[in-house]
């Protein structure tokens, strides 16, 4: 036993030593709590179709007769619709959701909308002339820009965008043309960002081009 020890170290470790033990647990998890409640970095999401390979070169006309190619929309937010004017629901109503959203987005920032060029290519080229998608176009916004060409043309855009379509049996009423009904939205490089939901309503198209337009 050592002589020289101070006989009250062990009576005030005894004391002291519940409230340090005490003490140091409280702390730790003080430091865990504030860890844990402290914001964490978030990865930002990426755009749906970020990657994609979707749009890609084409050459079209447009209602003014002027030769329009993908490559003209660099620089500007695009959005790309295929339809053809003698549908009888399905592309009014999109277009209609689409130019509604635009509208929307536009009265609360006009400056992106001024960076948007709307389009809608025809997959109707026997009948869509450049006067009439012209004039369809303009039924909806003197902003939205209506394209046609010929048979080749309008097959190796829609490919290059990834749509089908396919033309019905002729009646007595004409014929319809059976497609794939998506809103493309793309950055001002020509890359795909997403899908606009016409679908939900141009509410909505209006927020998700706001989600992914920087």
């Amino acid at each position: 036993m050592n002589s020289n020890a101070n006989p009250l170290s062990r009576p005030l470790l005894r004391r002291f030593a519940p409230s340090l033990i005490k003490g140091t647990i409280v702390a730790a998890l003080s430091g865990f709590a504030l860890a844990a409640c402290s914001p964490q970095p978030v990865a930002e999401a990426e755009p749906p179709l970020a990657g994609a390979t979707i749009g890609g070169p084409f050459t079209l006309t447009s209602s003014t007769g002027e030769t329009v190619r993908w490559a003209d929309f660099r620089g500007k937010y695009a959005i790309v619709y295929f339809g053809f004017t003698f549908c009888p629901d399905i592309c009014p109503t999109d277009m209609q959701r689409l130019a509604q959203g635009l509208k929307i987005l536009e009265e609360r920032n006009p400056d992106l909308v001024a960076n948007i060029q709307p389009v809608f290519i025809s997959v109707d080229p026997e009948r869509d002339t450049p006067a009439k998608v012209g004039e369809f176009a303009a039924a909806f916004s003197d902003d939205l820009m209506g394209l046609t060409g010929t048979p080749e043309q309008v097959a190796a855009a829609a490919d290059a965008f990834a749509v089908y379509y396919s033309r019905g049996e002729d009646t007595a009423g004409g014929y319809l043309v059976d497609h794939t009904n998506i809103v493309y939205f793309f950055d001002p490089d020509g890359n795909p960002l997403s899908m606009l939901p016409t679908d939900q309503g141009a509410d909505a198209v209006a927020a998700e081009i706001e989600k992914w337009a920087n």
